[in-house]
């Protein structure tokens, strides 16, 4: 379905509007306006084995280059808003250059591990984790950082994988309501009953090892 509504943001819109003229600078500022926040999501979730070889900004220069080559295509229909759409392409990419560079790695240095599971879901939960953890204050005076961070690690191990998706677009990704919407193509209501049902389930998992729940996350 189109999304005909505008964004929250005017000065998106504008550009929008613009780039579906042909305005090359509209299109340039469209593009480079998100460069910092898609930087921050594929850090996030770039396998760490992979830091040797590879900066997160030459991912983020390839997803733009993917997103100026499809720009078009999106102006003319605008299915989603627009950062839900570059965070599509931005997965997807970084989803090809794990399985490009897993694979030399494991065929340079022959390191098993490699192959045992998906190379960026690792990353993501301990990366999850440490974010979480980090905002977990009510704990934080009956047990130490390591303890805490530890106990959320086994919690959210036994998790869902649709629990844990949502739990690291809203706060691995920094996702607002609407935009974890459109990444998964639901409605705003089922986006925020899924974050809340992760949430109760992540606090009663901590209940059980005797952690009090938080107003966090």
């Amino acid at each position: 379905m189109m999304n005909t509504s505008p964004s929250t943001n005017p000065e998106i819109d504008a550009l929008l509007r613009d780039a579906a003229q042909g305005d090359v600078q509209a299109i340039r500022c469209l593009l480079e306006k998100h460069r910092t926040r898609l930087r921050r999501m594929i850090a996030a979730r770039l396998d760490p084995r992979l830091a040797p070889r590879l900066d997160p900004s030459d991912v983020v220069q390839e997803t733009l280059a993917d997103a100026a080559r499809k720009l078009p295509d999106y102006l003319r229909d605008r299915p989603v808003p627009f950062y839900p759409w570059l965070y599509r392409l931005a997965a997807d990419r970084l989803a090809r250059t794990h399985r490009h560079h897993v694979a030399s790695t494991v065929r340079a240095i022959g390191r098993e591990e490699f192959i045992d599971r998906p190379s960026d879901d690792g990353a993501t939960l301990t990366r999850l984790v440490d974010r979480l953890a980090a905002n977990d204050t009510t704990p934080g005076h009956r047990m130490d950082r390591k303890e805490r961070r530890l106990l959320l690690a086994r919690a959210i191990e036994r998790m869902s994988e649709a629990d844990r998706a949502i739990l690291a677009l809203r706060y691995l990704d920094q996702l607002a309501f609407d935009e974890i919407a459109a990444v998964l193509e639901i409605g705003l209501g089922a986006a925020k009953m899924r974050h809340l049902r992760a949430v109760e389930r992540l606090r009663g998992l901590l209940e059980e090892v005797g952690v009090e729940p938080s107003t966090s996350p």
